[in-house]
């Protein structure tokens, strides 16, 4: 056997995603135990039919370890803090504190699981919007299910001009083409998919009655962000796109709860908060809040302020691995893996706002006595299920990039459809690279190269093509299992990934085919 592209092959590739998804969503597995399968599964491809030897697993495996550990230092540091910050009353404060600034339920949904996600994407990294959002709309009284489908399906559309716009540097540099080639596109297609974003937040939130009532603010806020997104990446200002659109549509969020139609109504009675009060001196709202206030501001700090950036850059954890090549000649070039910034690394910030803050709570009193014991405790029980998860989906992920499965994949489906029909389906490969893979920056680096070539030999205009492939996965990522966990750790839904992915996946796909449509309707207008 070869590694030509036939239906026999393809299937084959595809099976470990197979095994992966229907474990979590026919058989209600949770992630650490589906990805423990999906894995199994993909080594024994790997070895039996793609000519996997023991170095190539070797190599696949350890790369997936190295990434696990930077996606694991953002999940554990973003679960102490989140539980710091409610040891000290910040849940319960913003679910007393919002509703007094607007009752409908529609504007909680928007102003925290899509507006405050979208401007944490900005100088967030991977799940950081929805560990820190989510527990926040669980503390509004959304059950956590909801939280985290809300928060993830809110962040999905500012992921490509988020995370300083990582995911759009790694389209400039793999494709060779300018910024001020790619931006109009990306930021035209990525902006408009904020508007189907926004309004699923809203339905996830409240169901589909409240359509009709999200649709006026959804279109406004969309059009505003969308707009701030566009005229700063075309400009040159791509690495700010997500954070400068987060800012305004915040802004104009609030604004918009100050008129009296979003301030006193409310389409669905609001869920009773659990929180139990905290014991000791009683909470301000702002002080509750001092731990993301402070995460907020040494974000920007470290990622804006050159010299601070520059200081604390000079600490790197990487690897240089070998080439491996299989059986029947798929090579994975010699390399360095993933690069850790370990001092100015986004669980790094984390961790520094984490310990200012545990200070600053114990100082004026907001952290009761045994509060330490209750924190650590909780971030064990949420966090141990989620790194098992999290390292068999990179596991999964590592040895289908190597073995060659991850690239037939995607030949399949570009080599399935005619000249006209591939702007629809080349969002749908991004969105595959981002569900393989958790992340938009990784299906850009997968794929990217492949939807050009696939554009130049099928005449299509590449930037447009290009477009749809980090608009699509930068939408596909939220739908990624690795994500999912990281979502579901921050609100006791450990092992209960298949439940959130359920309610995800029709979702997505509808954001997912509005881009396809948008691209099909650019490319038969020009």
């Amino acid at each position: 056997m070869d590694l030509s592209l036939s239906i026999w092959n393809w299937l084959l590739a595809l099976l470990p995603l197979v095994v992966v998804v229907v474990l979590m969503l026919a058989f209600r597995w949770g992630g650490s135990r589906a990805g423990g399968m999906g894995w199994f599964a993909a080594v024994l491809i790997a070895v039996l039919f793609f000519g996997a030897g023991f170095d190539l697993l070797a190599v696949a495996q350890t790369k997936a370890v190295l990434l696990s550990l930077d996606v694991l230092l953002i999940i554990w540091t973003a679960l102490l803090l989140f539980n710091i910050t409610r040891e000290a009353g910040a849940i319960r404060m913003i679910g007393k504190a919002l509703p007094g600034l607007t009752e409908d339920r529609v504007m909680q949904s928007l102003l925290i699981g899509w507006l405050m996600v979208t401007f944490l994407q900005g100088m967030g990294g991977f799940g950081v919007p929805v560990a820190v959002c989510a527990p926040m709309l669980v503390g509004l009284g959304f059950t956590p299910i909801q939280a985290v489908a809300m928060a993830s399906m809110g962040d999905g559309w500012a992921v490509t001009f988020g995370s300083l716009a990582t995911s759009f540097q790694t389209l400039i540099a793999v494709t060779g083409l300018s910024g001020e080639e790619l931006a109009p596109l990306s930021a035209l297609l990525t902006g408009i998919s904020a508007f189907p974003s926004g309004l699923l937040v809203a339905v996830i939130g409240n169901g589909w009655k409240s359509l009709k009532r999200a649709i006026g603010p959804v279109f406004i806020l969309s059009l505003v962000m969308g707009t701030v997104q566009y005229l700063l990446a075309t400009n040159g200002i791509w690495t700010l796109g997500s954070t400068g659109a987060g800012v305004v549509g915040l802004i104009v969020g609030f604004l918009m709860v100050r008129l009296p139609r979003y301030r006193n109504q409310h389409t669905i009675e609001a869920l009773p908060i659990e929180e139990d009060e905290p014991e000791g001196k009683p909470r301000n709202l702002w002080m509750s809040l001092f731990g993301y206030g402070l995460l907020v501001v040494l974000a920007f700090g470290v990622n804006l302020i050159k010299p601070i950036e520059d200081f604390l850059s000079q600490v790197k954890l990487t690897l240089a691995f070998p080439e491996v090549v299989t059986r029947f000649g798929w090579v994975t070039a010699a390399g360095n893996g993933r690069v850790i910034n370990l001092f100015a690394h986004p669980g790094a910030i984390l961790f520094y706002t984490c310990l200012i803050s545990l200070i600053v709570y114990r100082s004026i009193g907001y952290l009761s006595p045994g509060a330490l014991k209750r924190i650590f405790k909780q971030v064990v029980k949420s966090g141990v299920n989620s790194s098992l998860g999290i390292l068999a989906m990179v596991g999964v992920a590592s040895i289908m990039l190597h073995s060659g499965m991850t690239y037939l994949l995607a030949e399949g489906l570009s080599a399935s459809f005619s000249r006209d029909l591939y702007p629809i389906i080349a969002p749908f490969i991004g969105a595959l690279g981002a569900f393989i893979t958790g992340s938009n920056t990784n299906s850009n680096v997968l794929f990217a190269v492949l939807q050009q070539n696939s554009a130049q030999l099928l005449n299509l205009s590449v930037p447009l093509i290009l477009a749809a492939q980090t608009a699509g996965a930068s939408l596909g990522s939220v739908l990624a299992p690795a994500k999912v966990i990281v979502g579901c750790s921050t609100v006791g839904l450990s092992g209960e990934e298949g439940r959130v992915m359920r309610k995800l996946l029709g979702y997505g796909l509808i954001t997912i085919g509005s881009v396809a449509l948008v691209a099909f309707i650019i490319h038969m207008a020009s």
